[in-house]
């Protein structure tokens, strides 16, 4: 018996996402008083296959079939199933990531599991069952989810259970599988990176923008600010809807929900919609000239000012900051 993490790469690489859901596998595995194993699909060094065994993996699983190179999530499903089965894994583990949510469920049917998606703490376990805490409701609201099959696949919520090592020594064992052509009923015909940019979904800051930039071209007042601390950028609906900026960069109930350690809101009113997608951040600052923007309702700090005069006095701090520490 083990909990079982797939261990999904970028360019053979585990991002922070994928390094908590191991922390969140591991403690699993030892309430459970099981292993953790770990699957990584596609071409990652050593090196970095081992460095799973900071956060608990006792063995990784490799599968290097080149056809599965580039994600396909029927051929990803069949080959994370097949590995379960092999290791006779209580539950499977995967961070929320786009590709994590297309296959849990997949991989869910075919070991006729439960599937409990957005967890953001460890379950109780209660015989053979867990039992889950987590909000709904866009965070207005606590349900409790209790499993009834022998064995489970979880998501974890990015942002939402830290890095949490237990370090092991992490053996690397090659798995014989191979794709078919059955695995590739929807191929993938191009890969478009968006940029060289912090992806939003694992950043740990987010500066965010309203219509109170007034334009496109003042954006640059955000982005300079970004660029100083490291941090992802994202915007509300309707600049995206006026395309001021892409959309991939919509963050809300109908766009992107993330929850970064620090979100900063600059020029955004507050609606709900907007809200719903970044209530889980742990910490959020709101700049907003209007003292009665509904944001600041729910916000940990806040700035009454006009963005204009805010943001290059804060730029100009942070220079001076970096320079008494250069």
């Amino acid at each position: 018996m083990s909990v079982l993490l797939f261990a999904e790469n970028s360019n053979g690489k585990f991002k922070k996402a994928v390094l908590e859901a191991a922390g969140y596998a591991s403690e699993l595995a030892g309430k459970m008083g099981v292993e953790l194993h770990a699957v990584s699909i596609g071409d990652v060094a050593n090196d970095e296959l081992s460095s799973l065994g900071t956060y608990g993996v006792s063995k990784v699983h490799t599968i290097t079939d080149a056809a599965l190179n580039t994600f396909s999530d029927q051929g990803y499903t069949r080959a994370i199933a097949e590995v379960a089965k092999a290791v006779g894994a209580k539950s499977v583990i995967m961070a929320q990531s786009y590709n994590g949510k297309s296959v849990a469920p997949r991989v869910a049917v075919r070991l006729d599991a439960a599937m409990v998606s957005a967890a953001g703490t460890n379950p109780a376990i209660e015989g053979d069952s867990l039992v889950f805490q987590r909000s709904v409701n866009s965070g207005k609201g606590l349900e409790t989810v209790k499993t009834h099959r022998a064995n489970s696949v979880i998501t974890v919520k990015v942002n939402s259970f830290g890095l949490k090592e237990n370090a092991t020594t992490a053996a690397i064992e090659a798995f014989d599988f191979q794709s078919q052509d059955s695995d590739f009923g929807a191929k993938s015909l191009e890969v478009v990176k968006t940029a060289s940019k912090i992806s939003i979904t694992e950043a740990d800051i987010v500066l965010s923008g309203g219509r109170g930039f007034k334009g496109p071209e003042n954006w640059h007042l955000l982005e300079k600010i970004a660029d100083q601390v490291g941090a992802g950028t994202a915007c509300s609906k309707p600049v995206a809807d006026m395309d001021w900026r892409p959309h991939h960069e919509h963050v809300g109930q109908t766009g992107i929900q993330i929850a970064p350690n620090l979100y900063i809101a600059i020029g955004i009113s507050g609606a709900i919609q907007h809200l719903a997608g970044v209530n889980s951040s742990k910490n959020i600052v709101v700049i907003n000239k209007d003292p009665e923007a509904p944001f600041f309702k729910i916000a940990d700090f806040g700035i009454v000012g006009d963005l204009f005069d805010v943001l290059p006095k804060i730029s100009a701090a942070i220079e001076k900051v970096k320079a008494a520490h250069a």
